[in-house]
């Protein structure tokens, strides 16, 4: 049986009945720390290092996942879209930037991604809504990048690690939206934007600063809208708090830390695109029980744990309910 196929089979109510009975005891998502909430629209975030280790992520949570009924996830092939936005300073008036090479390996990671190591695993997981049953589908159906040099609005919020120079989920949201609409794109729950910030940006959850870039998150993904529209917020890497301390197999350190980022909130939403599909009792999505987990580094000689047509990367493992543990390579 194709997992990417709608089945009904005796075998999937099996499973579908055992993880039912499984989440009486499981938390709502907005009970997880990680799951953040303005009042009218919330987010899960991916930890820096040190707030994951203040949570005792992963090692607290063991897993399994759990299906919570009628939620859905990212179905059939799926859209990617790359926005990097880059204006030409930041609020405070400093220059910002990001490179051609950092833009690339972002744009590199859309193309390689699917039918790859990582995104074989999620096609374990499913949906079942309307009494129909769809596995993940990992294949692609393309990408598209767009350079956004529109400025920055006035920063809306503190930011300790970047003062002065802060968005808010809101104004992400607006640019986002922004773009759509300038180049006439669409949401939907077989598309997600990554909105990538340059240089020097730094970001908070809401205006009072509850949870910011590079002391609370790295990235972070929710949706919003009606149909509903997938996104990330993708903060400039920086490898002193959003990776393990290498290997970089591009050689470029704060490239090789946005890549582990993007693939991190890329697998939790496509598992769990509202916040209301796949996650554990504790509320922790397929890659904060992974979180800084790489596994083995069997390429580039020992510089990447990931080969995808010929680009070398360096990405979390993610969790696999069949081994009950972080794999590399899904069944």
């Amino acid at each position: 049986m194709k997992r990417n196929l709608i089945v009904a089979s005796f075998a999937v109510g099996v499973v579908m009945a055992s993880l039912l009975l499984l989440q009486g005891s499981a938390w709502a998502q907005g009970e997880s720390p990680l799951t953040v909430s303005d009042g009218e629209h919330k987010a899960h975030i991916f930890p820096t290092v040190s707030r994951a280790a203040q949570l005792g992520i992963p090692a607290a949570d063991t897993g399994p996942l759990l299906y919570h009924a009628g939620g859905p996830v990212m179905t059939g092939a799926i859209l990617l879209y790359n926005i990097y936005w880059v204006p030409a300073h930041l609020q405070n008036g400093n220059p910002t930037s990001m490179s051609t090479h950092y833009k690339n390996v972002q744009t590199n990671l859309l193309h390689d991604y699917p039918e790859h190591g990582i995104g074989n695993n999620n096609t374990q997981y499913y949906q079942t809504i309307g009494g129909v049953t769809t596995y993940i589908y990992n294949r692609p159906n393309g990408y598209v990048t767009y350079l956004d040099t529109n400025p920055y609005p006035a920063s809306g919020c503190t930011d300790p690690a970047t003062p002065g120079n802060c968005i808010t989920d809101a104004q992400i949201q607006t640019e986002i939206q922004r773009v759509m609409t300038l180049n006439h794109w669409t949401g939907g729950l077989n598309k997600m934007f990554l909105l990538f910030t340059s240089s020097g940006e730094g970001s908070c959850f809401d205006a009072g600063g509850s949870s910011c870039a590079y002391t609370q998150y790295c990235a972070y993904h929710g949706a919003f809208g009606s149909a509903p529209v997938v996104y990330s917020n993708e903060p400039y890497g920086d490898p002193s708090v959003c990776s393990a301390g290498g290997p970089f197999p591009t050689g470029d350190a704060a490239a090789d830390t946005a890549v582990g980022t993007a693939t991190h909130e890329l697998t939790e939403a496509l598992t769990d695109p509202e916040l209301n599909a796949w996650y554990s009792a504790l509320g922790n999505e397929i890659g904060d029980l992974c979180a800084y987990d790489y596994g083995t580094n069997t390429w580039d000689s020992g510089q990447a744990n990931q080969m995808w047509y010929g680009h070398f990367y360096e990405i979390q493992q993610e969790y696999d309910n069949h081994v009950g543990g972080c794999v590399q390579v899904g069944p």
